[in-house]
C-alpha cells in the first residue's frame, strides 16, 4: 500500500533511537512531543501509539538490518531494487530468450538542515543507513546524538532524504555545509595529494585494537556470496559487510554502487549504536580512496577487497595507520597496516 501522507519520518531524537528501527515507542518521555507534517495529519504528546497503528503505511517501519521490502509492479518478480527484462541470448549457434533481473539505479537527494547537500544515484532502499553513513563520511556527524531527525520521502518519484542537525553540530561543521562534501567534489581538477590533505582534516588516525588473524579473515570474506542476494538476481550488485573483533558481521548492505553499499553497512552499524564495536570491512570491489575515507570515518582498522586497491587509496590509509588488504585466489595481499596481523 503506498503511503497517504507522503512523508516518512524514520528517526527522531526526542523519542529515542528505537525509532530508527521500528515505529513503536517504549517509555516514552515525559512532555515530549512529536509531530508528523503531512496534509491532514498530525500527532502530538500522547498520540504516540498512533504510530504503530499506522506504521503499515511507511516503507521503512521495520528493523534497520531487515532485508528491503518488495514493491508490487505487473511482474511479480521485479521489485524496488531490481526489474525483469527482456534479453536475446546468442550460444553455440542459437538463438533464444530469456528474462533477467536488472539491478535499478536511482537519484537520491540527501538534504541537510532543508538545504540540498548532494545527489547520489543508488539502488533504493535503506535510504536513512545511506543518509546517516554518508553524513558520517563527510564529517557532519560523529554520533546519532547529533541528529534531530532524519526523514524520507520516495512517493511519485520524490527520492529525498532529510537530514536535520543539533544547532550546535550544526555550528560545528558550518563550513563543511557550506562546501557540500569532500567525496563529492573531489571527482575531477584535483591532485591526489591535495585530496589527502584535504580528507585529513576530517580523519583521526585509526586506533591499534585489534590484532588479526590471517585465516579468520580469509574465512569471513567466504561469508560475502552470502550476504549478496541482490547480486545472486542481477550479477551487478556490491556488496559491504561491517565486522567485530569476532569476526561476527554486525551489519551488511548491497548497492549498484561500491560506495553506497559500504555508506548503508556503516549507516546500519551506527543507527544500531553498534559503531563502537566495527573493527573490520570487506569490500565486494576494489578499495578507492573514497572507501578508505568512509572505513576511516568509522574507525575501522582493517578493509579488505577482492580487488587490489587504489595507490591514493593505499597513501590515505598509511597517513591514517589503517591497514588494506585484497583478498584473491586464497592470498591475503596487505598493502598497509600488516603489523595488526599475526605473523
Amino acid at each position: 500500500m503506498s503511503n497517504p501522507f507522503g512523508v516518512n519520518v524514520i528517526y527522531n531524537k526526542q523519542l529515542g533511537h528505537s525509532l530508527s528501527r521500528k515505529f513503536k515507542m517504549t517509555e516514552p518521555k515525559a512532555n515530549t512531543s512529536f509531530w508528523i507534517l503531512a496534509p491532514g495529519f498530525w500527532i502530538l504528546d500522547s498520540g504516540f501509539w498512533l504510530l504503530d497503528s499506522y506504521s503499515k503505511y511507511f516503507k521503512q517501519a521495520k528493523p534497520m538490518n531487515d532485508t528491503n521490502d518488495s514493491q508490487n509492479t505487473n511482474d511479480a518478480n521485479t521489485t524496488s531494487d531490481t526489474l525483469i527484462q527482456k534479453m536475446t541470448v546468442y550460444e553455440a549457434g542459437r538463438v533464444t530468450t530469456e528474462d533477467q533481473a536488472l539491478i535499478t539505479e536511482e537519484p537520491l537527494s540527501i538534504r541537510v538542515d532543508g538545504k540540498p547537500y548532494s545527489v547520489v544515484m543508488r539502488t533504493p532502499g535503506d535510504e536513512i543507513a545511506h543518509a546517516a553513513g554518508f553524513c558520517l563520511a563527510e564529517g557532519l556527524i560523529d554520533s546519532p546524538d547529533d541528529l534531530v531527525t532524519i526523514g524520507s520521502c520516495m512517493e511519485d518519484g520524490t527520492n529525498v532524504t532529510t537530514v536535520t542537525l543539533t544547532p550546535q553540530r550544526r555550528a560545528r561543521v558550518a563550513d563543511l555545509l557550506e562546501r557540500k562534501g569532500f567525496v563529492s567534489q573531489t571527482s575531477c581538477g584535483i591532485c591526489g595529494k591535495e585530496v589527502i590533505k584535504d580528507i585529513q582534516q576530517i580523519l583521526t588516525v585509526t586506533a591499534h585494537r585489534t590484532v588479526f588473524s590471517a585465516d579468520r579473515v580469509m574465512a569471513s570474506i567466504d561469508s560475502l556470496p552470502g550476504m549478496q542476494p541482490l547480486y545472486r538476481k542481477t550479477r551487478s550488485a556490491h556488496a559491504a559487510i561491517i565486522f567485530n573483533a569476532q569476526m561476527q558481521p554486525l551489519a551488511h548492505a548491497e548497492d549498484v554502487g561500491r560506495h553506497n553499499a559500504l555508506d548503508k553497512a556503516i549507516g546500519k552499524a551506527f543507527m544500531d549504536g553498534a559503531i563502537d564495536r566495527a573493527v573490520f570491512g570487506v569490500m565486494s570491489s576494489r578499495l578507492s580512496y573514497e572507501l578508505v575515507q568512509k572505513a576511516a570515518r568509522a574507525g575501522l582498522e582493517l578493509i579488505v577487497g577482492i580487488s587490489r586497491p587504489t595507490a591514493l587509496a593505499v597513501e590515505l590509509a598509511r597517513s591514517v595507520d589503517m591497514s588494506l588488504a585484497c583478498a584473491k585466489d586464497e592470498r591475503l595481499m596487505v598493502f598497509c597496516g600488516e603489523e595488526r596481523f599475526l605473523p
